[in-house]
């Protein structure tokens, strides 16, 4: 039996046996179990340019952009977007959401499901490919990468040499920049959760708080680990989006694919061959579509689940058919019909367009509209009524019978709000402490409420009542329910 020379199989001498009795060894040799497991093996993704790369690289400066540059952009006298977790408000331009506005996560997480899903029906794993923040750190850390320590082949040569000064500058160079990119990632995370300018100045006073510090660092190192070391190893291993996407693929989704009718039988062959008098197809086998895939993949082989569909064997493969003086298209963004059946683009397009997409979309503009009328129409202040649990239902003077109540009213706008209140449901209940409430702008005030009813108006027990809080100067009313309790 020969010895795989690979370094990342071990070969291990044991008696080898089958059901039918043990294996004779050559004269001279011992038995060798070969392992049917693999190391993983360093990917050393190779540079490409092309249409795919281009629209990459956008979508990492625009949303690299969004996250880092919104936590500074101000917004009257407070931070845009802030999600300030102790005083229960979230800040997000000139809206003011509260606890109480938890739907509105819900419809948000609603819209960005059904967006995955449409997206995939219609063009795979786009998100993977341009957006999801694993892929877009990981274009990053490999840019620095590329540019302190060189391309694919000065990389590999230096991994494989052995210790030198000029290597441990250039990784210890690479690593810093990849560990200053980490922190500041976490210290913008942190920004979004306590006011950025109050979090650089407790930094640069060095009196951050822990969990401040706690937070920036982990985000910081989890970043620096996921981009810079684990990489693939994240999208095929970890992410759960690669196991369910083929339950959203069909036979009509743009993904990117061999044409494999087109490229076989593939082998090298001089530029100056005429392609129609042989017998190769238009695949070189040059390798350059697996070199530059982020993930290692072999998109020849077909479909695979750690396709990221980010188009980089398809911008190389490009460029080797312009070399070659053969059309485009080898491997391309296209569907497993419009390969197999040859149609033209606009025949693929038609059948993409299919009605599962058009319901996928239907729904989606359905709640989006819905989500933004509800936020249009939305109050600007709301109102919670709670029982005052330390005093219970009493008589007072003139034997009138009082219930206390305590009432929040917060402020969702960003002026001062003066709200009048009224309680009905009961003849005769009245309103004995204050009615007017001025609220400040986007703050939350208590404000302890007694009702008053006449003797004899309702008989004892529980009796259903309404607060109607109405703000000053607009037609705005809002109606909150409770109890009007009547002792024996």
């Amino acid at each position: 039996m020969t010895t795989d020379p690979s370094p990342s199989r071990k070969t291990i001498p044991i008696a080898v046996s089958t059901d039918t009795g043990p294996i004779a060894a050559p004269e001279g040799a011992s038995p060798e179990l070969i392992s049917l497991y693999e190391s993983h093996q360093k990917i050393y993704p190779r540079s490409v340019s092309g249409f795919f790369s281009r629209m990459r690289w956008a979508t990492v400066f625009l949303t690299q952009l969004v996250f880092y540059g919104l936590p500074w952009l101000d917004w009257g006298q407070r931070q845009a977007v802030l999600f300030d977790l102790g005083a229960r408000r979230f800040y997000i331009f000139n809206l003011v959401l509260y606890p109480q506005d938890f739907i509105y996560l819900t419809g948000l997480l609603v819209i960005s499901a059904l967006s995955l899903f449409l997206f995939t029906a219609v063009a795979g794993r786009l998100w993977c490919g341009y957006a999801c923040p694993q892929t877009v750190y990981t274009e990053i850390f490999l840019w620095i990468e590329k540019r302190t320590e060189g391309d694919r082949s000065a990389r590999m040569r230096r991994d494989a040499a052995g210790f030198s000064v000029e290597k441990l500058l250039r990784k210890s160079e690479k690593h810093a920049i990849w560990l200053a990119v980490g922190v500041w990632t976490g210290f913008t995370f942190v920004g979004y959760f306590t006011p950025i300018s109050v979090l650089s100045h407790e930094f640069l006073t060095l009196n951050v708080g822990p969990w401040e510090t706690f937070w920036v660092f982990f985000y910081g190192f989890a970043t620096y680990g996921n981009a810079g070391f684990m990489r693939e190893q994240v999208c095929k291993h970890m992410c759960p989006y690669a196991r369910f996407q083929s339950a959203m693929f069909d036979k009509d989704t743009l993904i990117v694919t061999y044409d494999a009718q087109r490229g076989e039988p593939r082998g090298a062959r001089s530029k100056k061959l005429d392609l129609s008098q042989s017998n190769l197809g238009a695949c070189v086998d040059c390798s350059l579509c697996v070199q530059v895939c982020p993930t290692g993949i072999d998109i020849r082989k077909g479909l695979q689940y750690e396709c990221i569909g980010c188009g980089a064997c398809a911008d190389v493969c490009d460029e080797v058919m312009d070399k070659m003086n053969y059309p485009r298209g080898l491997v391309k963004y296209s569907t497993e019909n419009a390969v197999n059946q040859h149609w033209t683009q606009s025949q693929t397009l038609r059948h993409v367009l299919r009605p599962r997409v058009l319901v996928y979309t239907l729904i989606l503009w359905t709640i989006i509209g819905l989500m933004f009328t509800s936020l249009a129409m939305r109050p600007a202040f709301k109102v919670d009524v709670e029982r005052d649990r330390t005093t219970m239902a009493r008589e007072v003077e003139g034997g009138r019978i009082e219930n206390v109540f305590r009432l929040q009213v917060m402020n969702a706008s960003e002026s001062p709000q003066r709200v009048g209140l009224q309680a009905s449901g009961l003849p005769g209940l009245q309103v004995v402490t204050e009615s007017d409430i001025l609220v400040e702008s986007a703050q939350s005030r208590w404000v302890v409420v007694r009702l008053q009813l006449p003797p004899g108006q309702a008989t004892a027990g529980s009796h259903p009542i309404q607060f109607e809080v109405t703000g000053q100067g607009s037609n705005t009313t809002v109606v909150e329910k409770s109890v009007f309790i009547v002792p024996r």
